[in-house]
């Protein structure tokens, strides 16, 4: 007899479906992925994150759930917690929001009320829609106060974030970004916050593998609240997680859940467990450090080529390029260059002149084509290939030879973690 619930694999039960993916998993391969804040999973993080853990509701927290059948849930957010306890040597850990905006807003509502005011990085300037700004929620139910970056060397301007912290009083104070290239001064940031009574929340979603990798400061010890996601240069799953001390442990977890989630996805939470091992060790400690010596050396490539940098240049894993001088906008070049095999983003460069869809610069970074193993010996070939798709942005044929050329060294440099 034939089970009602035939079991096919997806290349049977959907083959568009299976088809996309795999020319996802083509892409992904033959391109050199160049967005901040994408990178590559190891196959041992997927494996984890398409399992059956997909099928199991978990509210609550461990030996607190509302459901039965948490025997085997229970020990694997446990690991989750206590690795990236160890990792980031902080008290507490939740690795339950769904992503790094989520975890965000857990910390609103964890010390804030409608109407309180916050202080983040302006959006224009690199930081996040959701450390304030106007189109997001955290905008429109708060009032915030943006700080900036100095026109002449696109650097935080932290006398204008201590006067303003001053004149505003916020309850919550932002460092973070995501798109400033230079490191953050988390010290200054802390006497600031602890001058206006402020509570200060590191959002190091971007660089929370550079720090656990020692390639960049920790906020730790100086931040009351730290979120991130767990993806970009950390290598996990896509998700979110806010550390802390134990002092305002229970305060974040009753906000994260029942406060703004339900159920957690705990397919992802495996695989934040199975990343924070992985970033334990000293092959990853290595990647974090050329991740950033490859961003360094990309950097200078680029200036020679005569392109300007906002700020000068980078001290992470991220670029941001202005195109006014090769008269060229961001999104024409970013157009151009994704048909070259570089895949990056258009981005607004601080005090553009131009609309944030259509901007003056794009934004670039090496954790991706790091996890391949390039190095600094590639980053001179990238920035000319960089070059010439800019130049011959009207010329399929110039952009299909880059593309071409981008394939052939790939080839040699397999991508962790694609299946298919």
């Amino acid at each position: 007899m034939t089970h009602p619930l035939h079991d096919p694999p997806l290349s049977e039960s959907d083959p568009v479906i299976a088809s996309l993916i795999r020319s996802e998993d083509e892409r992904q391969r033959d391109k050199l992925r160049m967005i901040p804040s994408e990178n590559y999973a190891s196959r041992a993080v997927q494996e984890a994150c398409g399992s059956s853990l997909n099928n199991k509701y978990s509210e609550g927290y461990p030996r607190k759930r509302y459901y039965e059948g948490q025997q085997f849930i229970d020990p694997i957010e446990e690991a989750a917690r206590d690795r990236i306890k160890a990792l980031f040597g902080v008290e507490h850990a939740n690795v339950q929001p769904y992503s790094g905006s989520p975890a965000n807003l857990a910390v609103y509502f964890a010390f804030c009320k409608p109407g309180d005011t916050v202080m983040g990085l302006g959006l224009p300037h690199g930081g996040h829609l959701t450390h304030g700004w106007s189109v997001s929620i955290t905008g429109s139910y708060f009032k915030s106060v943006a700080y900036s970056v100095r026109r002449d060397d696109h650097r935080i301007d932290m006398e204008e974030v201590a006067r303003l912290a001053q004149q505003h009083r916020p309850r919550l104070l932002f460092c973070g970004g995501t798109a400033y290239p230079r490191s953050w001064d988390f010290a200054a940031f802390a006497a600031i916050a602890k001058d206006v009574g402020a509570i200060l929340v590191a959002d190091i979603a971007h660089i929370s593998g550079l720090v656990v990798g020692g390639a960049h400061p920790s906020p730790v010890g100086h931040a009351d609240i730290i979120t991130s996601t767990t993806h970009k240069t950390l290598r996990g799953p896509r998700g979110g997680m806010i550390l802390c001390g134990a002092a305002h442990a229970a305060a974040i977890d009753k906000a994260v859940f029942p406060g703004l989630q339900g159920g957690p996805h705990e397919g992802n939470i495996a695989g934040i467990a199975v990343a924070a091992k992985e970033a334990a060790t000293e092959g990853f400690r290595a990647y974090a450090h050329q991740v950033v010596a490859n961003a360094k050396a990309l950097a200078a490539a680029m200036t020679d080529r005569g392109y300007s940098l906002v700020s000068g240049g980078t001290d992470n894993h991220l670029l941001l390029v202005d195109l006014t001088a090769q008269n060229i906008s961001g999104k024409k070049a970013a157009k151009a260059l994704d048909l070259a095999g570089i895949e990056l983003n258009y981005n607004s460069v601080p005090y553009d002149p131009r609309k944030p869809f259509d901007p003056s610069g794009v934004r670039l970074g090496t954790p991706a084509l790091t996890s391949r193993g390039l190095d600094e010996k590639h980053m001179e070939m990238v920035a000319g290939w960089f070059d010439r798709a800019v130049k011959g942005a009207e010329d399929e044929s110039a952009l299909a030879a880059v593309a071409a050329e981008v394939k052939r060294l790939l080839a040699d440099y397999p991508a962790p973690g694609l299946l298919t």
